[in-house]
């Protein structure tokens, strides 16, 4: 609490009768001792954490679901096999186009001798160019056939590679959608998996707030369930537009979380640092007057009080907080209360030690 006018107490010299000069005593509560550190500016903020990596694992072969190989809160890795789909069709499809390529390269080794043995009896005059030309025409017919054949086989044997579910990227399966037995078409989802090392807090903040966010900010929070643990993120970006039905844009904030222990949809209430100022001595507001058109501050030097102006920098009336660029060091100290008999020249004394700037802006604000 802030200290009363009776909080100062006069001291005079009863037994002569002389008024000897007037010794105001000041309590713990009545001075702050000035330190030094940096002072921000925050914007509350609050809002779901969700995975930046998520994918879902789709069936590209229609086909029966033949084993499934980790379920929900397994780890994967890229590359990992975590089902496998019946293949005895995509085998056999495989086995018929590699038939299909082989006969069309034996077509095209017929044609092609066929083709040579023409040119030699052209040269002898024993057959027309017509002949010669047609030929040749069964040649490139028959190449185009094994290119034909190669593309059909290729497939296939790409239908039968998908046969065999892997994982696409590091993370977590959060859902798995089908069972052994179940039928697979193309697009049917498997699995669902999630990557943990790197989340997204979406926060909405009012478009009026909009201009003192920037990219690559300071975001601390706190999640439940978490009690004492405080976790940081930065600015990533800034959605355009205001989201519908209110005026309120989306920030996205990226938070590391290379140990896991976030997960997706926990709800999450911090702060983003809009501003700070370097290491400087803070001087709490209560302590701040207005003389002469200028910021001055009751400070106590030599048992005196001293009407010191100061120069102030980055202000935060939510801690009760100003940076002060010139005329205050740290380790002065200052009266914050309002004691209407105590003036610039009054002597004093403190009955305990003066509280932190910390402290004294808490008494403060409660007040």
């Amino acid at each position: 609490m802030h200290a009363k006018k009776s909080d100062a107490v006069e001291k005079t010299d009863a037994k002569s009768g002389d008024k000897k000069p007037t010794v105001f005593e000041l309590g713990a509560g009545d001075v702050a001792t000035i330190d030094e550190r940096e002072l921000r500016m925050l914007l509350p903020v609050s809002g779901s954490l969700s995975p930046l990596m998520q994918t879902t694992v789709k069936a590209k072969v229609a086909a029966e679901v033949r084993e499934t190989l980790v379920q929900e809160g397994m780890k994967v890795t890229r590359g990992q096999v975590i089902a496998r789909l019946d293949s005895a069709d995509l085998r056999a499809r495989v086995g018929t186009q590699q038939a299909a390529l082989d006969e069309a390269r034996a077509r095209l080794s017929l044609a092609s001798k066929n083709n040579d043995t023409n040119q030699a009896l052209l040269k002898q005059n024993y057959i027309s160019q017509n002949a010669v030309d047609t030929a040749h025409n069964s040649v490139e017919l028959a190449r185009a056939s094994v290119k034909s054949a190669s593309s059909q086989l290729e497939i296939a044997q790409r239908a039968l590679d998908d046969a065999v579910i892997r994982a696409p990227i590091d993370g977590i399966v959060s859902k798995r959608h089908l069972q052994a037995g179940d039928k697979a078409s193309p697009d049917t989802p498997l699995f669902s998996i999630v990557n943990l090392t790197q989340l997204t807090l979406e926060a909405q903040v009012p478009a009026s707030e909009i201009p003192r966010i920037r990219p690559g900010q300071d975001v601390d929070f706190n999640v439940d369930g978490f009690a004492g643990r405080h976790f940081s993120g930065k600015v990533a970006r800034i959605n355009p537009t205001t989201e519908a039905g209110s005026r309120a844009m989306l920030v996205y904030i990226s938070v590391p979380n290379v140990d896991a222990a976030l997960r997706g949809g926990m709800f999450a209430k911090g702060s983003i640092t809009t501003e700070r100022s370097p290491v400087m001595p803070l001087v709490p507001i209560a302590a701040l007057r207005t003389e002469k058109g200028q910021q001055v501050v009751y400070k106590i030097e030599g048992g005196k009080v001293v009407a010191q102006p100061v120069r102030l920098g980055l202000r935060n009336e939510d801690e009760g907080y100003a940076g002060v660029t010139a005329g205050l060091d740290k380790g002065a100290s200052v009266i914050i209360s309002r004691l209407d008999s105590v003036k610039p020249g009054s002597q004093v004394k403190l009955s305990a030690p003066p509280a932190s700037a910390a402290n004294a802006a808490n008494l403060a604000q409660k007040a």
